[in-house]
């Protein structure tokens, strides 16, 4: 594991122990029973769709956007995306190296009728369950970060809870240990982010695209700044991209969207 996935890791376990810590105190239980139900994920016939995601900074990049790293400017870009075509809206929730935090994704669920992932690095069930508490539908569970028993009980736990589950890979090595989960009605996600130096290594989506289930939707994630970009992963068989960074330091990243999505549907319009 890379030193930023072992502080993640790190950090994340810190945060769960406190989750479970105040759990009574907090209501957690009586928040997912009563929180709005999960919206369930849509796919467009037209044969490409978009994550879209919103948030204030990254590891790779530093801060995001322009003035103050609030919930407001989260929201705001969540209300973009959904009104040019994203089929969900991917908020993170990492506080120390995104400025994420769960008000952030209650608030963006609030504020949109789209599906809401909680993208986080997820390391206990604890944590599926704020996420649902908070408003969320679905969730990103990084194969890295769990062995097998515990990816298979997070992915059981929130298909339960009416959500959707992105499963994240890197290599075949995390293919090997996903594949206990392949049987359920996952999203298989590949990113191509280097985790020791956060740099791109755009060929993994060409080498892992054949050992891929052809079953389930297969998403693109990281690396996705340009429409070509977007015509080669849709070429490769990819149903799906998480587009983050690259749309929110554009200037408008509702318009950037919808001319990802565009370029996608083309390119699968053209192969048919």
């Amino acid at each position: 594991m890379s030193d930023f996935l072992q502080e993640m890791t790190d950090s994340s376990i810190a945060r769960a122990r406190n989750a479970k810590q105040a759990q009574t105190a907090t209501g957690l239980d009586s928040r997912v029973s009563s929180a709005h139900p999960p919206i369930p994920l849509r796919f467009s016939d037209a044969g490409f769709d978009v994550i879209a995601e919103a948030k204030l900074a990254s590891p790779a990049d530093g801060k995001l956007v322009k003035g103050p790293a609030t919930v407001d400017r989260v929201v705001a870009l969540a209300e973009n995306y959904a009104a040019n075509g994203a089929a969900a809206i991917s908020v993170l929730t990492e506080p120390s190296r995104f400025l994420g935090h769960l008000d952030h994704l209650e608030a963006v669920g609030d504020a949109v009728g789209l599906p809401v992932m909680r993208k986080d690095f997820l390391v206990d069930p604890i944590q599926v369950l704020e996420a649902r508490a908070a408003g969320a539908s679905g969730v990103l569970l990084i194969t890295r970060m769990l062995p097998g028993d515990l990816l298979e009980e997070m992915t059981d736990q929130t298909l339960d809870l009416g959500m959707f589950v992105l499963v994240e890979i890197f290599d075949c090595f995390d293919l090997e240990t996903a594949v206990r989960v392949f049987d359920r009605e996952v999203l298989v996600g590949v990113n191509c982010r280097d985790l020791a130096t956060l740099g791109i290594d755009f060929s993994r989506f060409e080498s892992l695209a054949p050992h891929l289930p052809d079953y389930l939707p297969a998403v693109a994630e990281s690396g996705i700044t340009t429409s070509e970009h977007v015509t080669s992963v849709a070429g490769l068989g990819y149903s799906m991209a998480l587009v983050g960074s690259s749309l929110v330091s554009r200037d408008d990243p509702g318009a950037a969207l919808a001319e990802l999505i565009a370029s996608g549907r083309d390119q699968v319009s053209g192969v048919r």
